[in-house]
């Protein structure tokens, strides 16, 4: 079936500007309906939460639904979904709780592909309690991680494996599933950073096998705040640092403070908005299913047009290889410098920043240093247009230096 991308686009006010936005992968930009229920909630009688006055109503309704919207979407419990500022407060706290028991004898595993976010956090806490670090690798060559990488730094000792669901720098999507058997199978828990997945590919947290899963709803057309999803059982079990008035009920024990209802309302409406690009009918499950692999084909199309193009032009080299990755492009122009061309193409309203985007474990396995490279990124609202707005800024760029 068709994917209507122009009546996508209608439903984004910045995209008005003109501006051709190749910089989702930092964050996208918002449709209608989600800036409206931010905006509706801020305005409307609201309190903290509870269940005697409307205002407290409105405010347990408004959490309820956000996580049930979560959940659906990333076919998880509800019971399980936790809010927080980011995904990089959330794992923070994680490793933190975590942490607390572990010990010298043991290891903690991290990848050379995953965002700062995903390993920095683990690292720490680690090191705060004299656990080993150990590393996976990844094909620099090739852009791959595989399950044979993990299965290399696993031992008897290892007690979390933390390891990105999709690289927000070269895009590659490692095997999870084939992951998380081997890391199970030897006892320990896996992390997954699904920030960049969750904005491009229909997500089974189950499925996948991922014990605990961050995503952030500012990736996939939301506002600014960061998920955790985990089994509550799992969560139950855990004891995370908290004030004493606070409940101790799950998942509300791993929330700090009074939650944000405006942008948990935000978060509801980007899920549900997902949910309507869905070709066929049925529960929100299963149009957000739908909407996803539809989605996925729209951007996949695109990409391959992009990279076709990109192939045209001398000098450009693409670190994005790996056979199942999403629409996201790392580029290096020979002899000159990323930065450069960034600045060339926002003076013509094409957005495509460079930078190694706080992943600096790949980009320094690549060779590339902190620099990275220019990033382009494909997002519900990208159309042709902008892919040949994009490739003629490139051939300009390139022609005048």
């Amino acid at each position: 079936m068709t994917y209507d991308v122009a009546a996508v686009r209608a439903q984004f006010p910045a995209l008005r500007s003109g501006t051709a936005h190749f910089d989702g992968p930092g964050g996208t930009q918002v449709p209608v309906p989600v800036a409206r229920a931010v905006a509706d909630t801020l305005t409307s009688s609201i309190a903290n939460r509870g269940r005697t006055t409307a205002a407290e109503r409105l405010a347990d309704d408004t959490v309820t639904a956000a996580r049930a919207a979560v959940a659906d979407l990333l076919a998880a419990d509800p019971g399980g979904i936790v809010f927080g500022r980011s995904a990089t407060q959330l794992t923070f706290d994680l490793a933190r709780t975590l942490a607390a028991g572990w010990g010298p004898a043991d290891e903690v595993v991290v990848s050379r592909l995953d965002h700062d976010a995903n390993v920095r956090p683990w690292v720490i806490a680690a090191e705060a309690v004299g656990a080993t670090v150990r590393w996976i690798a990844f094909d620099p060559t090739t852009g791959e991680l595989t399950a044979d990488d993990v299965a290399e730094v696993l031992t008897p000792r290892t007690r979390l494996v933390a390891v990105t669901g999709a690289s927000n720098l070269i895009g590659t999507r490692p095997p999870i599933a084939a992951i998380a058997a081997l890391v199970h199978d030897a006892g320990a828990l896996l992390a997954v950073d699904g920030v960049h997945l969750t904005a491009h590919a229909p997500v089974d947290v189950a499925a996948l096998g991922a014990d605990f899963f961050t995503c952030s709803p500012y990736k996939f057309l939301g506002p600014h705040c960061g998920v955790l999803a985990a089994a509550p059982a799992l969560l139950d079990a855990l004891r995370p640092a908290k004030l004493l008035p606070s409940s101790d009920a799950v998942p509300e024990r791993f929330e700090l403070g009074t939650l944000p209802y405006e942008l948990l309302a935000g978060t509801t409406a980007a899920v549900e908005f997902l949910a309507g690009l869905s070709p066929v009918d049925g529960n929100r499950r299963e149009r957000l299913v739908a909407a996803m692999i539809a989605l996925e084909d729209h951007e996949d199309g695109l990409r391959e047009h992009l990279e076709a193009g990109l192939r045209e032009l001398p000098g450009v080299r693409s670190w994005s290889r790996a056979a199942h990755r999403t629409p996201t492009l790392l580029l290096t122009l020979d002899g000159h410098d990323a930065a450069d061309a960034y600045r060339f193409l926002a003076d013509r309203g094409v957005n495509a920043p460079a930078g190694s985007f706080y992943a600096l474990e790949p980009s320094r396995w690549l060779g590339l240093g902190d620099a990275g490279g220019l990033r382009v990124g494909l997002a519900p609202y990208s159309d042709r247009d902008d892919v040949e707005r994009l490739l003629a800024g490139l051939r300009e760029f390139l022609a005048e230096r």
